[in-house]
């Protein structure tokens, strides 16, 4: 029974639409109308009634204009189903409103849906026709003023045409609700203030395009564009957003004219061919190109306008574009049953063509109006008659008094303005009965949400368009991707997705490189510099990560290793040796410290100002070799006559006492540079990229200089005074060793400032232990060598009367 309510059904809605219409006379003694636009539609009339323009026929011819008789209208040929039953959808979709009482109530919504045969200026005649009430079922008033035929229009599928058709449109805010437009242009509210539209704008099209990429790490891609509007933004679209988006570049962008130009296309798939990119993103119909060419080992992603197009789901085609990856959002009677009516064209009862009766049985044929496997396009006409029903039920609905307009006032049935709806739909927001929500933005566009799908060919050898996923934009979430993987169909002998890149992305350890002249995803991989790394593959980079203060990078650059730490150890030769010196000089000290206690009663060593000797600091040392020096001058001066007075000042009071005050200076001198910046290990980071220096830093400069330069004056005093003490008889040579050994402490000690300034790291160290050896030795061996060579080899010269008879000889 249903079958049959469907078949009465279609036979009546064919006869309506194929039936013409007789024109009535437009014109009263004072209004006159030039002339009409003779358009196929189909009518409905209501209290309201709401436009909408389709694509009927895919092809018309213009008669010749020679201007000689009246112009006829171009003649449409080629039926479409898909526009067809888009057209049919916006009839059904305004029926079952008219038997929804909760929805604008005691209103009847009629409608006038118009054939814009695929061409621009029909859609335009028929939009200006449904704009200014110039057709037959509207009766204007004597001043050609009455009410509009049409408060809106839904439609037109084309961006161009919409383009065209929505800027007369705009002037006049008339609103224009679009079901297949999908130009961002058209998100230009200035331009076109009063468009809407039930399909997501290119906009997101193409970040679902570039989602998709993202997902199987496509970064090298083709682009084919049709020229016009629809393909022309949507390459300056992916131009912009495929590098900020996803990281992606295109490997050419070309433009495919409409016309059948065999050169052009030869060209473009050269240029397909030599291109390295396996995948290729298309918004044109590309299927004889690539058939004639053998364009093949391609991943194709198609643009939603023919996605789901079944005319391209061919075992011819699918060798070539089998595995299509796509967004996805034909006169009936006489195609489906290979007849005509009569009267049938010239020489088709002669072909042996079949004549049509209308007795014809759907249900023995399969058609592609009956096919409901793919309903994206009708369903959107379906949300498009929704949304203005529930914004003409909301502005119905408004209450005398609070309305939006002038005075608060509200719209009503006999004065309803066009420019009224628009402000109702830029609010709607319904949730249709298969559950979807319906709402536009601010620029007219409605909430994205896109389906994936794949061409895939079955065993059977049947080819099929399965939705493998999809992709959406929320306000909370951003946009999202879903794709289930095992259901994807891919074109290619190992069954998985392509690589498709420019380069592929560099290993650890290296980064990229920019090739010169080329896009940002070709480049060079090259080693990062020491001490940076790059550790995670499969991330585009142009720089290398340093490494922390005290880490170094591998040999392979791919990850940080602590620094070797290098100071002066006690475990390396130059410590070993400097350790040894020291044990040795402490050794030999311990030997002469011994000797003389043991022999301390001897002349040399009672002659030797014993109290002064053993002290061995360095400024207590040189502090008691400056006053043993002046002690010798004053003995010497004392043997004189008249010089017993000198020897007053130097007692062994006094000579404790000048060495207690000269060390005690040094010691504040300590205590002073101690307190305010005292010496501390540093970690030298300068001298070796990939190690740590340990050094011992002075602190405070000043505070070093001053120590070091109060021991050189007291060693300078100590040399001076030794110097004067030079000519002292022979068989008293202390003050010539005295004098020896200052010159060894301050030869020592002058070669070290420099040394120790230039030595780096450890080294410095090293100088420095060295010329406190090296000064201690001199002082050690100068002074006590002489002293222990008499007590232990020369006995004979450690006597009273020895000494004294060479100091008192002539």
């Amino acid at each position: 029974m249903w079958k049959f309510s469907v078949t009465i059904l279609l036979i009546f809605v064919l006869y309506s639409y194929v039936s013409s219409v007789v024109p009535s006379p437009l014109y009263s003694s004072s209004c006159w109308l030039q002339g009409q636009f003779h358009l196929n539609g189909m009518h409905k009339d209501g209290d309201v009634v709401l436009g909408g323009l389709f694509q009927i026929h895919f092809f018309s011819t213009y008669p010749d204009l020679s201007f000689t008789s009246e112009p006829q209208q171009p003649t449409c040929y080629g039926f479409d189903f898909i526009g067809f039953r888009q057209a049919q959808t916006m009839a059904f979709a305004i029926d079952e409103i008219n038997r929804n009482s909760n929805l604008i109530p005691n209103v009847t919504l009629g409608y006038s849906l118009y054939d814009n045969c695929l061409q621009l200026g029909i859609g335009f005649r028929a939009a200006l026709s449904l704009a200014s009430g110039q057709e037959e079922q509207v009766l204007l008033h004597e001043t050609c003023v009455g009410t509009p035929p049409v408060l809106s229009i839904v439609g037109d599928s084309s961006s161009t045409r919409s383009i065209a058709i929505s800027t007369v449109l705009g002037l006049y805010r008339v609103p224009m609700v679009s079901y297949f437009a999908t130009c961002s242009c058209l998100s230009d509210r200035q331009k076109f203030p009063s468009f809407f539209r039930t399909i997501p704008s290119d906009a997101f099209q193409v970040h679902a395009m570039i989602q998709i990429l993202k997902r199987f790490g496509w970064t090298w891609v083709g682009l084919l564009v049709s020229d016009d509007d629809y393909g022309l933004h949507a390459a300056r679209s992916f131009q912009s957003d495929l590098g900020p988006s996803g990281g992606g570049c295109l490997a050419y962008t070309e433009i495919v004219p409409w016309d059948d130009n065999p050169a052009e296309f030869r060209r473009i798939v050269g240029v397909i061919k030599k291109s390295t990119a396996r995948v290729v993103i298309t918004k044109y119909y590309l299927s004889g190109m690539v058939v004639r060419q053998n364009v093949t080992g391609l991943q194709w992603i198609a643009s939603e306008a023919w996605t789901a197009a079944a005319v391209f789901q061919t075992p011819r085609l699918m060798p070539y574009l089998g595995g299509t990856l796509g967004v996805a959002v034909n006169q009936f009677w006489e195609y489906t049953f290979q007849c005509r009516f009569a009267p049938p064209p010239a020489g088709w009862v002669e072909a042996g063509g079949a004549l049509c009766t209308g007795q014809e049985d759907l249900e023995s044929v399969e058609t592609e109006f009956l096919d409901v496997s793919d309903l994206r396009s009708e369903y959107n006409v379906y949300k498009a008659v929704y949304a203005l029903a529930y914004a003409l039920d909301d502005m119905l609905q408004c209450e005398p008094g609070r309305g939006p307009f002038s005075g608060h006032s509200c719209g009503n049935l006999q004065k309803l303005e066009p420019w009224q709806l628009v402000y109702y739909l830029e609010k709607v927001n319904f949730t249709t009965s298969f559950g979807d929500q319906v709402s536009f933005d601010e620029n007219g566009d409605v909430l994205p949400i896109y389906d994936i799908m794949n061409w895939q060919w079955l065993p059977d050898g049947r080819t099929k368009v399965q939705t493998v996923g999809e992709v959406k934009k929320s306000a909370f979430k951003g946009e999202e991707l879903t794709l289930d993987e095992d259901k994807i169909f891919w074109n290619f002998e190992s069954k998985e997705p392509p690589r498709s890149v420019c380069s592929e992305s560099c290993p650890p350890g290296t980064r990229m490189a920019r090739k010169k002249g080329e896009p940002e995803c070709c480049f060079d991989c090259v080693p990062c510099s020491e001490g940076k790394i790059s550790n995670k593959t499969g991330e585009y980079s142009t720089e290398c990560t340093s490494c922390p203060e005290d880490f170094w990078s591998s040999p392979q650059r791919d990850h940080c290793v602590p620094k070797t730490t290098e100071f002066l150890s006690f475990h390396e030769s130059l410590g070993i040796c400097l350790t040894a010196t020291s044990l040795l000089g402490t050794f030999i000290c311990a030997v002469v410290l011994g000797i003389f206690i043991y022999y301390r009663q001897t002349p040399i060593v009672r002659a030797n100002n014993s109290e002064l000797s053993f002290q061995l600091f360095f400024v207590l040392c040189v502090s008691c070799i400056l006053v043993k020096t002046m002690v010798v001058l004053a003995v010497f001066k004392a043997s004189k006559p008249g010089g017993e007075a000198s020897l007053k000042w130097f007692g062994a009071v006094q000579q404790r006492g000048t060495v207690l005050v000269l060390t005690s200076i040094q010691a504040v001198i300590c205590t002073v540079w101690l307190l305010s910046s005292s010496p501390a290990p540093h970690k030298n980071l300068q001298y070796h990229n990939d190690k740590i220096v340990y050094e011992c830093v002075v602190g405070s400069t000043v505070g070093f200089a001053v120590l070091l330069g109060y021991i050189g004056l007291l060693a300078s005093l100590s040399f001076l005074l030794a110097f004067l003490a030079r000519n002292l008889p022979d068989s008293f040579n202390e003050a010539k060793l005295i004098t020896f050994s200052m010159l060894i402490f301050c030869a020592v000690w002058v070669a070290f400032v420099p040394a120790y300034i230039s030595s780096p790291g450890k080294y410095a160290d090293a100088v420095e232990a060295f010329a406190i050896l090296a000064s201690s030795f001199g002082l050690l061996m100068a002074l006590f060598g002489p002293k222990c060579y008499i007590i232990l080899l020369r006995p004979e010269r450690n006597t009273k009367k020895a000494i004294m008879g060479r100091g008192i000889s002539p």
